[in-house]
């Protein structure tokens, strides 16, 4: 299993750091035994896991069910924890829940931006965080690409010295121009992982449901299906059904 140590020391050797998402024991099992380097547990299940329209419906109790699953199913991996919509609200709620998903057996936890005071205590209490910034999908009011005038490049760049400059190991940068996510891997110490970010960030993390291809919908335009298995999975069901009304 990756350190928070180990992956952080991944920028400086250039080996690339390869991040997927996981939600159950199963496909983290699968990850695990793919060699995945860490599974992210992200809010994004409130979409791809429970049909929810936005990752803000889901809470903890949610959250710490799907972490335990992952962790069974990958002991021996990298496991992120995303702090879902409010968890982090001020710096003791954040340290509670926090420490909820590091019992379970999470590796590091993540949140999206810079909530005051947050960071600062979780890395007081020895909790490793992964910074995601960018396109924060918790508070964002649409879903197109940041940083894209001088003022939003700006921000996200300070940002980004910001977190790192309170210890956090990692941050996820998300659908922002490659060349803003290039300049920021130069300039921090932390690793960088893009999801939108360009290919010179020092990994890259995808959702596990759009790089399987398990569902009908289009995938965003920084993803990459590598299988339909959505279709394989269907053909399979109704290969079951025809076996099953087949006369005797």
């Amino acid at each position: 299993m990756l350190t928070p140590e180990e992956i952080k020391a991944r920028k400086s050797s250039g080996e690339k750091i390869s991040m997927i998402t996981a939600y159950d024991f199963a496909f983290a099992q699968m990850a695990e035994a793919a060699g995945i380097d860490q599974i992210l547990v992200g809010d994004s299940l409130a979409n791809t896991m429970l049909g929810y329209k936005s990752t803000r419906e889901i809470g903890m109790e949610e959250m710490l069910i799907f972490v335990a699953a992952v962790c069974r199913g990958a002991p021996n991996t990298h496991v992120v924890a995303d702090m879902p919509y409010r968890s982090d609200k001020d710096p003791q709620t954040a340290y509670d829940n926090a420490k909820r998903f590091m019992d379970l057996g999470a590796s590091s936890v993540k949140l999206e931006g810079t909530p005051e005071g947050v960071i600062e205590f979780l890395r007081s209490k020895d909790i490793p965080v992964c910074a995601h910034l960018g396109l924060l999908p918790q508070t964002a009011e649409n879903f197109k690409q940041k940083g894209k005038t001088e003022e939003e490049a700006a921000a996200i760049e300070a940002a980004a010295k910001f977190v790192d400059s309170l210890g956090c190991f990692e941050m996820v940068l998300e659908h922002i121009p490659e060349e803003l996510g290039t300049k920021i891997t130069r300039e921090v110490s932390a690793a960088t992982i893009g999801i939108g970010g360009g290919k010179f960030t020092n990994g890259q993390v995808l959702v596990m449901h759009d790089a399987l291809g398990m569902h009908p919908r289009k995938i965003p335009p920084f993803a990459t299906k590598f299988v339909d298995m959505y279709s394989l999975g269907v053909k399979g069901i109704s290969d079951y059904i025809a076996s099953v009304k087949r006369p005797v």
